[in-house]
């Protein structure tokens, strides 16, 4: 993609954007896709493919619509001096390319500086919000560092070969990838290896997924079978983990059927030495794919949620334990709520392992967990948690509505608002937290939350700030600071 400026080298460059020849477009800003945003001299929008801000570019359009377009760039007449030679050989517009990156071909900065505009675009025009501060990025290795993948798995038969990998760009099949250098290089080094196994076992034409998860010392891979694995497939795959010195695990239907192959010699875990916790878990429970961001994350939540040791703390949306146990290193009490059952309990088997491995005077506060359905929230549910001073909240991509719904409810009932619905009772002590940090994956369901919590709620968004959790692609993860007026 970095060479097409290069295959089309202009004569000489207009003066202005308004000289630009015909057919050519100049890029202003770049979407929430990574695509590069221009507009054609009529004001019709274009979405291009390859493109970048600051570009002047010529694109195959491909899709009309009354109000936009959409192409793929052909050639780029001025190159954005933030564009870059990608860092994989399967990146680009190429028939058969990769489609897991979008913005390899843009540096990592500058993909830093587009998200965060991102953010504060959404929390504006989605939110009616505006942070009094912005965070600084919170940034770490572009490469290598995605612990988690679902790795396609499809043997072709006119081809007798087997791939396995990502999709290619806007297709339903598998690239033909060699190499993954944003997977750890042991994984990406494992992908022809894992070809070879597919395609030696009797069961290559049933097996369409592996899915890879790593921990800090130990790398599993699930397979997916559709059909029982004979002895023989068996015997392969211990081969191949003893070759490879990973764990497989087999999951012959639905994700409750995963089940260790062998007895394990080593746990799969996580470390978040600062808090002295370590974190247990199966591959298939929900981590965050970037375990070098996500030690940071955690670190800047506490110090931004500044608990103190005569506090209560409520961390909605808990997962295994990601943020609830070490504040719990912090907090005098700690409820960790979630909706799923098997997370809560792994969510207590990480808490009380960690307690047994806890110094004397080191005891993690009291802490429990609770499933519920957090998209079913009502004030009286939030009324009947009790009383904390401070909430953590770090939900999917559909965000935390009910909860900022339910917050909104009870403090319109408090200064009479005139839609405002009758205080449940026993509300009468009930205080809101003084201090939420949000940590979202979604910056469209942040900034919805957000502008329930600052225009229905009666916060103040102190400070908000981008975290690069996915390099290279257009994933954008964030954290906002909301405090009582």
């Amino acid at each position: 993609m970095s060479d097409l400026s290069e295959n089309n080298p202009p004569a000489i460059l207009p003066d202005t954007a308004s000289s630009l020849p015909p057919g050519w477009l100049d890029v202003e800003s770049m979407n929430m896709d990574a695509q590069g945003v221009a507009r054609q001299p009529d004001g019709k929008v274009v979405f291009i493919d390859g493109a970048l801000p600051t570009e002047w570019v010529s694109a195959n359009v491909h899709r009309k619509k009354n109000n936009w377009e959409s192409g793929t760039l052909t050639a780029v007449h001025r190159e954005s001096s933030q564009r870059v030679k990608p860092g994989c050989p399967h990146f680009g517009l190429h028939d058969g390319a990769c489609g897991g990156c979008k913005m390899q071909h843009l540096n990592v900065s500058a993909q830093v500086a587009v998200k965060q505009r991102v953010l504060e675009d959404n929390l504006w025009h989605l939110g009616k919000v505006k942070p009094e501060m912005v965070l600084r990025p919170i940034e770490g290795p572009a490469w290598g560092y995605r612990y988690r993948a679902r790795l396609s798995v499809r043997y072709v038969i006119k081809k007798q070969k087997v791939l396995v990998g990502f999709h290619e760009r806007k297709s339903r099949y598998i690239a033909d990838m060699e190499v993954c250098p944003v997977l750890p290089k042991h994984v990406s080094d494992m992908l022809l290896p894992m070809r070879a196994l597919i395609a030696s076992m009797d069961a290559r034409e049933t097996c369409p997924q592996i899915e890879v998860a790593c921990g800090d010392d130990v790398t599993a891979l699930v397979l997916r079978h559709l059909e029982p694995l004979s002895e023989a497939d068996q015997a392969r795959l211990r081969a191949f983990a003893a070759e490879q010195n990973v764990q497989w695990w087999l999951q012959s239907k639905g994700p409750d059927t995963v089940q260790l192959m062998d007895p394990p010699t080593r746990q799969l875990a996580y470390a978040l030495p600062e808090f002295g916790i370590t974190m247990p878990f199966k591959p298939t429970d929900f981590t965050q794919v970037n375990p070098h961001i996500n030690r940071v994350m955690v670190t800047r939540a506490l110090r931004l949620l500044d608990v103190h040791k005569d506090e209560r703390v409520i961390d909605w949306f808990c997962g295994l334990g990601n943020f609830t146990l070490p504040l719990a290193t912090q907090a005098r009490e700690v409820l960790g709520i979630e909706g799923s059952e098997t997370l809560v309990a792994r969510s207590r088997e990480n808490f009380a392992a960690n307690q047994a491995q806890r110094q004397p005077g080191a005891a993690l506060a009291p802490t429990d967990f609770v499933a519920r359905n957090l998209f079913d929230m009502t004030p009286e549910m939030l009324i009947a948690d009790g009383v904390a001073d401070k909430w953590l909240v770090d939900p999917p991509r559909e965000g935390a509505f009910a909860l900022a719904q339910a917050l909104a409810a009870i403090h319109q009932a408090r200064i009479g608002a005139e839609d405002a619905l009758p205080l449940p009772e026993g509300s009468e002590a009930w205080q809101p937290p003084k201090r939420i940090v949000y940590v979202s994956c979604n910056p469209a369901t942040l900034a919805r939350d957000a502008g329930l919590l600052v225009n229905r709620a009666g916060y103040r968004c102190l400070s908000a700030g981008v975290i690069n959790m996915f390099p290279h692609t257009a994933h954008v993860e964030s954290m906002a600071v909301f405090e009582r007026e």
